[in-house]
This record gives structure tokens, C-alpha cells and sequence, in this order.
């Protein structure tokens, strides 16, 4: 099988490695890739959020599957172009899409769906904004209603800070607050089958004890030892099912990875978001242990053959993966920087990286690399993952030190 994988981050690699461990795959082309990725693959520029482009270069190449890796190029169409190219594609439509494109789309399919999920308000002036705040109280969630890098929320307790947010963004969703522990859950879907991967959790916020800003995410660990028990099954009970019914209701059903933020509330779990695609860097923790070929499984949700395939296998024990930024990360993303120790280290993921002319590996965005290790324990797997962190250096390098560390301790408790 001849795949052609779009993207440049660290779920990109992640996944570039994933497919070139599956022997069905003979060649694998990444779009634009990374230098990570250039090591494993054959990186080809091209412009991703053009639809024709990247439609033209998977008949070029002769690919039999495109894996359309970000958000961006799902909600420009990207996949609708490869499909009327007669080649299959794992990724939502671009009407599908819109499930991570607005916020205020898919806040209307989950209340059409029975979804559980938090009060919300759509608001586009400055006094409905405030009327929203005003009636959910502390604290604010405020989130930008178009897509956002995972950068476009903000949970506040300054009332300020969310006006100013709100102000910043036009158009946004005001919720009410969620209480407990978050949880990410990746579906594959061909439309109407449905298969969940292994649950995990990932950092949002730049600092040690969830403080500060909020990021694309900063570690991730799975799989989760204090998650209750059927807590996946309730989820494609109460969510998956319902809402990959009312798309398909709509005439715009879902393929490709539908991505379900949770909180597990006092009232049991709620959706928070939903994606279009693979999250990053939970990505790297859950293919870290996934038994199963990957290309054959996309390929199958690609073509509507999702119910044919045999339950996914998992290798035991735990992974962690804990994210290296840049200086100046999320406000800025410091440029050039030379990072040592990174290169063609096993488990150490590239994400905003890049060559300087002299073929040097430099920092070229905010998250810049993803060390992620597995362990027969979660203990295991986190020890490894900061050692490999402990090996790279750059200057003004950023890590949390805490990741996974409360699951570790015992410390998460569900209401």
C-alpha cells in the first residue's frame, strides 16, 4: 500500500511511524513533513489547505490512501478533492468537518444528538457576552467558535480576561464550567461503524499544576488506571453513536478519527469538544502502544469496511510522552534555536522543527519536540520519557516536570 500522509507536526511523526511499522506498507509519502519524518519517509512540499493540490499529488504519486493529519486542510475540503480523484481518504468531509470548525455547529449536533455536554451560549456582541458570563459565574470558559491551534480557549476566573478574550476572538461559545478530570477518547468511524482507541490524558496548560495559559498541549500518558470501569462503552453509548447518527441524519455523515474531549462530572461524563483528527500529542502515547496495523485500519474506515476488521490489540504496560516548547511558548515561538541530543533518538517525536542551512536541527515553532517512552508501568514509561528529555537541550527550552505525575500518585479522584 502507497499512502500519502499531510502534515507537518508532531502527529504527523507519530503516525509517519506508526504506518511504516505496518508491513503492508511499501511506501509512505508525508506532506510536508518534518525532519523527523524525513528520516522514516519521503517528505513532498506542498500547499496542504489546497485541495486540488494535494488531490493532484496523490494521483501523481499513485497513492492508494491519503491520511489527512490536521484540522486545517479537513475544514478547507481536502478530502472531498482526494475522493472525486477516485482515491480513498481517512478524514471527515468538509461538511463533516465542521464538528471541529465551529464550536456553535457542533454545540447544535450535540443537543440534537442527546448528547451529554455542558450549558452553553453563542455570543457575537459585546453585551451577549457579557449576559453569558454573567449567568454561568466563575469560571469563565470562552472559546473561540473557529479553529484556534488548541490555543482558542480560556478558563478564567477574571471576568476581565474572558471579556477581553471573547472581544479578541467575534464570535465565540460561552460554557459552563465542567468539574473533573478530562479525558481524550480517538474513534475511528467509516460513518456508521465505530471503533474507540485507548483513552488518555493530556496538559493543556503551560506550567507545572495546570497554571498558566492555555497550549496545544504539553504530555499526554495512557492508558489511564483510574478511569472508571465501561467508562468507553458508556462514551459510545451516550456519545459516539448518537452523534455519528445525527450526521449521517443531516446527509453529512463522519469518517476519518472523531475526537472526544470529556469531563467526568458528578453527573457522569460530558463532552467538552470534538475534533475532526488525531490529538497531539495524546497521538503519540496511544499508536505507542497499538498492536494493530495502523494503515489497515484506516484503510477500512477510508472504504466502509470498518466492521470487517477484528478488535484492535494493545501491548500491555503504560506510555507517557512529555512536550519540549520553545522560549517564549504559547504568547511567541522563539525560531533557530540549535537543539543537540534530538536527533534520530528512538521516541523522541519532532514536531516544530526544521534544517538550518548548514543541516543543523533548529527550533522552528512553539511545541518543538514530543519525548515518548513506554514502560512495563506508568512509573516506567514516565521515567523513561523524561530521561529522554533530560538528554536534549536548547536554549530556552520549556517542559512541564508533572506530567502524569497526580495518575502516578493517585491523586486524580472521580466525582
Amino acid at each position: 500500500m502507497r499512502v500519502l500522509l499531510l502534515g507537518s507536526g508532531g502527529r504527523e511523526h507519530a503516525i509517519a511511524a506508526a504506518l511504516v511499522a505496518d508491513p503492508a506498507v511499501t511506501d509512505l509519502i508525508v506532506a510536508p513533513g518534518n525532519p523527523g519524518t524525513a528520516a522514516i519517509a519521503t517528505n513532498v512540499g506542498v500547499d496542504a489547505l489546497d485541495p486540488d493540490a494535494v488531490a493532484a499529488l496523490a494521483v501523481e504519486r499513485g497513492v492508494d490512501l491519503v491520511v489527512v493529519g490536521p484540522e486545517a486542510p479537513l475544514v478547507a475540503g481536502v478530502a472531498d478533492a482526494v475522493r472525486a480523484k477516485g482515491v480513498a481518504c481517512f478524514g471527515p468531509s468538509q461538511a463533516a468537518a465542521q464538528l471541529e470548525g465551529s464550536k456553535a455547529f457542533a454545540k447544535d449536533v450535540m443537543r440534537a444528538a442527546g448528547v451529554p455536554t455542558a450549558r452553553s451560549f453563542v455570543c457575537t456582541t459585546p453585551e451577549e457576552l457579557a449576559e453569558a458570563l454573567d449567568t454561568f459565574g466563575a469560571p469563565y470558559v470562552v472559546k473561540d467558535d473557529g479553529l484556534a491551534a488548541g490555543k482558542g480557549v480560556v478558563v478564567t476566573d477574571s471576568r476581565d480576561e474572558a471579556l477581553a478574550h471573547g472581544a479578541a476572538c467575534g464570535r465565540v461559545v460561552v460554557e459552563e464550567y465542567l468539574a473533573g478530570p478530562e479525558v481524550s477518547l480517538f474513534v475511528v468511524t467509516d460513518g456508521t461503524a465505530a471503533v474507540p482507541l485507548q483513552p488518555a490524558q493530556d496538559f493543556k496548560r503551560i506550567g507545572d499544576g495546570d497554571t498558566g495559559p492555555n497550549t496545544g498541549g504539553m504530555g499526554a500518558y495512557s492508558p489511564l488506571p483510574w478511569a472508571p470501569v465501561g467508562l468507553v462503552d458508556e462514551v459510545m453509548a451516550a456519545v459516539v453513536q448518537p452523534t455519528l447518527a445525527e450526521m449521517r441524519k443531516r446527509g453529512t455523515p463522519f469518517s476519518g478519527v472523531l475526537y472526544v474531549g470529556l469531563a467526568l462530572t458528578a453527573q457522569g461524563p460530558k463532552v467538552i469538544e470534538y475534533n475532526c483528527r488525531f490529538g497531539d500529542p495524546e497521538t503519540q502515547v496511544v499508536l505507542a502502544r497499538l498492536e494493530t496495523p495502523l494503515a489497515g485500519v484506516l484503510h477500512a474506515a477510508a472504504v466502509g469496511r470498518l466492521a470487517e476488521d477484528p478488535p484492535l490489540a494493545w501491548r500491555p504496560g503504560s506510555a507517557v510522552c512529555v512536550v519540549m516548547a520553545s522560549a517564549g511558548y504559547p504568547e511567541s515561538a522563539r525560531k533557530g534555536d540549535v537543539i543537540a541530543g534530538a536527533d534520530g533518538v528512538p521516541g523522541v517525536i519532532h514536531a516544530g522543527t526544521a534544517r538550518s542551512e548548514d543541516g543543523a536541527l533548529v527550533t522552528a515553532g512553539g511545541r518543538v519536540l514530543t519525548c515518548t517512552a513506554t514502560g512495563d508501568t506508568l512509573a516506567d514509561a514516565r521515567a523513561a520519557a523524561y530521561r529522554l528529555v533530560d538528554a536534549i537541550s536548547f536554549d530556552g527550552a520549556q517542559h512541564r516536570t508533572d506530567i502524569a505525575l497526580a495518575a502516578l500518585e493517585n491523586r486524580i479522584s472521580v466525582p
